[in-house]
């Protein structure tokens, strides 16, 4: 028993290791747009926001009244009103009304979801149809955006070349339990996109995407399927650029803290409700694949922690790991402000993130598929229709 934990010490620990040192490669000159190079004139090309909301009237205001202050000089808002039950459309309606919006606020009202769609894909399909800009930049309702954020990101897109780029946000935390969560899904998200191997064609099945911030040529978005391609799919923001990137189009990502900022996660378990409707997809609906992968993530992310309850040398694999881990933290306080305390807390924000994906595997087997936005999806056509 001795020898076996000895050596699954060293394996985590050597695993740990090898993921920081990938990590660092990966992020290196990673581009950060609040830098003074991006601060330049806006590019010429026309810009069409898309932001579908349901039931959002929390934030609609805040979000859309950010983007009417933008300095980018030419661009159109296109806000979707997807079956509001609340006053989110009312909400839409008087800002579009407003002196400074004429002629750069549209708004539609979708009032019944065809067959065979998802409501957010299909709101997102519906706004980019309605869209005249030659880049897109597909949003969620609940983003704040700095007046230069748009005029910086079409820029860097341009100039790099890039048909696709995600914008890192600030992420807002308003206790522990919402920075712990958000430092979790910060440290694995980073480790499985790098922006090397994101820009590098090579790597097909390296891409990403992101809700709060898609911002696709045009040409590309028409080219790979437009939103018809991911009608049903219900992770739609990170596979609009697994199609992208697919279909041959240059992927970027960037830093932009402060250009945008939201608020993802409300209270410790928002992680939970978050990811209730999504997380089984993640693991494309395989009871097998997500037993195996949290198997392996209580190994990886809970034992190391044993560390001070293990005996030397059995210990030693483990107190790599930890210093592995600690790292990470180190790195994201340097990059992002995200408090190295918090590292203490890793293994329990997965055990959190754990429950999220036991309860969205269970959610979706009770229910027969995923229920969204008011409307159940059957889980056969969800499997058999996934990008």
């Amino acid at each position: 028993m001795s020898a076996f934990l000895y050596w699954l010490g060293v394996v985590i620990g050597a695993l740990w290791v090898a993921r920081g040192l990938d990590t660092a490669y990966n992020y290196y000159g990673f581009p950060d747009l609040t830098k003074p190079e991006h601060d330049l004139p806006a590019p010429g090309a026309r810009l069409s926001v898309v932001v579908p909301a349901r039931n959002e009237e929390k934030m609609i205001g805040k979000g859309l009244q950010s983007l009417l202050k933008l300095d980018y000089p030419d661009y159109e808002i296109i806000a979707v009103d997807d079956r509001s039950e609340d006053r989110t459309g009312i909400i839409m309606e008087s800002l579009a009304a407003k002196p400074e919006a004429q002629g750069k606020l549209k708004v539609i009202h979708i009032t019944e979801l065809p067959p065979d769609w998802l409501g957010k894909a299909h709101a997102m399909w519906t706004g980019a149809k309605a869209a005249t800009g030659d880049w897109i930049l597909f949003t969620d309702a609940d983003v704040v955006f700095a007046p230069e954020s748009l005029r910086r990101a079409v820029g860097f897109a341009e100039r790099t070349r890039a048909d696709h780029l995600v914008l890192f946000p600030t992420i807002e935390t308003h206790n522990l339990g919402e920075a712990m969560m958000n430092a979790f899904f910060q440290l694995t998200f980073g480790t499985m996109f790098g922006p090397r191997r994101v820009a590098d064609p090579k790597w097909k099945m390296v891409y990403v995407g992101a809700g709060a911030f898609n911002l696709v040529r045009r040409s590309a978005y028409e080219a790979m399927g437009t939103y018809a391609a991911l009608r049903y799919d219900v992770i739609d923001d990170l596979n609009l650029g697994k199609l992208i990137k697919r279909a041959g189009f240059q992927q970027r990502m960037a830093m932009g803290l402060g250009l945008l900022r939201l608020r993802w996660i409300e209270g410790t378990m928002g992680m939970t409700q978050n990811l209730t409707k999504n997380a089984f997809a993640a693991f494309r609906y395989s009871v097998s694949i997500t037993v195996l992968l949290m198997a392996a993530g209580v190994i990886l992310n809970v034992l190391p922690f044993a560390a001070p309850l293990l005996p030397w040398p059995i210990s030693q694999g483990y107190w790599v790991a930890l210093a592995a881990i600690l790292a990470f933290y180190l790195g994201m306080w340097w990059r992002v402000g995200t408090s190295p305390l918090l590292f203490v807390l890793h293994p329990v924000s997965f055990l959190i993130m754990s429950s999220a994906v036991v309860q969205s595997v269970g959610s979706t087997l009770r229910n027969g598929g995923v229920v969204w936005r008011g409307t159940r999806y059957p889980l056969e056509e969800l499997r058999r229709r996934r990008a």
